[in-house]
């Protein structure tokens, strides 16, 4: 099976050919970035040398769409809208992890304040959340964000069995700084994260909408969550904590059932063993999702701890997955290491 990537030069662009490389069915046939066209790949990541020989090449849909089967966007958001309308066109399969194709239009440009993409392509595109949806009904997919991963994995079960007053849903989500992106900021620099904590886009994260969009899907009178994120000093990771007031008389061990329940054959969400809760060293380098619970019996307050790798799990590895999914493949291949640790 021939891959091609289009946004390599990005952090999930080459998280993709690292996961990619060991697929037992995949071959990466181009890699595709036009700012930096022309350089060969291990030039430009130096610990790809004598691993891949092939240069990095400017964007063309029809040389992808006649030497490959299936293409990764790994651009940032405002990218794919412009760029990926000849392979949707084309019924061609196409995997975005951008931000692209996961809102309606009007949503789209209120949250990320850039121009929607084609009407029909939005309609065409599937949002496929990797670990509780069927496979799709086309090859034409959109990868959830790294915050609405974490964030959906660790309310589904709450939702789906009713188990908590919904208006009461409160998510406090931390991330390392990788999921900010390559692109250089105040924030980023080393003297200003190392040793540090910050909370931002307070009350406007654009995964907002999409997680509530897709809440929405398991219980229609949803209309809201209060989420906030924050960036730690970490490289890779997202630990989501999710609160919320239970129905009167659920107990801990009702809730711990709901979630052994509904990811009774997911091969990737690691439900913690009753009273333990995870940690980010669990996950990172995988493509797991651990979750974990405490009731807090006074309070009547749930407490949901989910951790995940934004690279993998939250991007190329959710990515990957759906890719196997769509192609009647093993859904862990390609996907089937142990976590770093430590």
């Amino acid at each position: 099976m021939k891959i091609s990537i289009v946004g390599i030069t990005g952090y999930s662009g080459i998280e993709l050919i690292r996961l990619l490389h060991q697929h037992p069915t995949v071959e990466i046939v181009g890699v595709y970035a036009d700012s930096s066209a022309g350089i060969e790949l291990a030039n430009y990541y130096p610990h790809l040398k004598n691993i891949y020989y092939m240069e990095i090449k400017q964007i063309d849909a029809a040389e992808i769409m006649a030497t490959s089967d299936c293409v990764f966007f790994a651009t940032p958001s405002g990218i794919s809208a412009k760029l990926a309308h000849p392979f949707i066109a084309a019924k061609f399969p196409i995997i975005d992890l951008s931000g692209d194709y996961r809102l309606p239009g009007e949503k789209y440009e209120q949250w990320y304040a850039k121009p929607a993409a084609d009407a029909t392509d939005l309609a065409t595109m599937q949002y496929v959340l990797a670990d509780l949806d069927d496979k799709p009904a086309n090859q034409q997919i959109a990868n959830p964000g790294c915050y609405a991963t974490a964030t959906l994995l660790a309310l589904a079960p709450l939702v789906k069995h009713g188990l908590v007053d919904n208006s009461s849903m409160i998510v406090d989500a931390k991330s390392g700084l990788s999921g900010a992106g390559k692109k250089l900021s105040e924030t980023s620099h080393y003297s200003f994260i190392h040793d540090n904590m910050l909370m931002y886009k307070a009350n406007e994260h654009q995964h907002i909408p999409e997680i509530v969009q897709k809440l929405q899907i398991w219980e229609p009178s949803i209309q809201s969550l209060h989420f906030q994120t924050s960036l730690i000093p970490v490289t890779r990771g997202i630990f989501v904590t999710a609160f919320a007031k239970v129905q009167p008389g659920v107990t801990e061990e009702q809730l711990y059932a709901a979630y052994q329940q509904v990811y009774a054959n997911s091969q990737f969400v690691r439900v913690q063993p009753q009273g333990q809760l995870p940690n980010l060293k669990q996950v990172i380098g995988s493509n797991y999702c651990d979750l974990g619970l405490t009731l807090n019996e006074t309070t009547g307050i749930v407490t949901v701890v989910s951790v995940i790798d934004n690279l993998i799990k939250g991007a190329a590895g959710q990515a990957i997955q759906n890719m196997n999914k769509i192609f009647d493949l093993p859904e862990n291949a390609g996907l089937d290491f142990v976590p770093q640790f430590p």
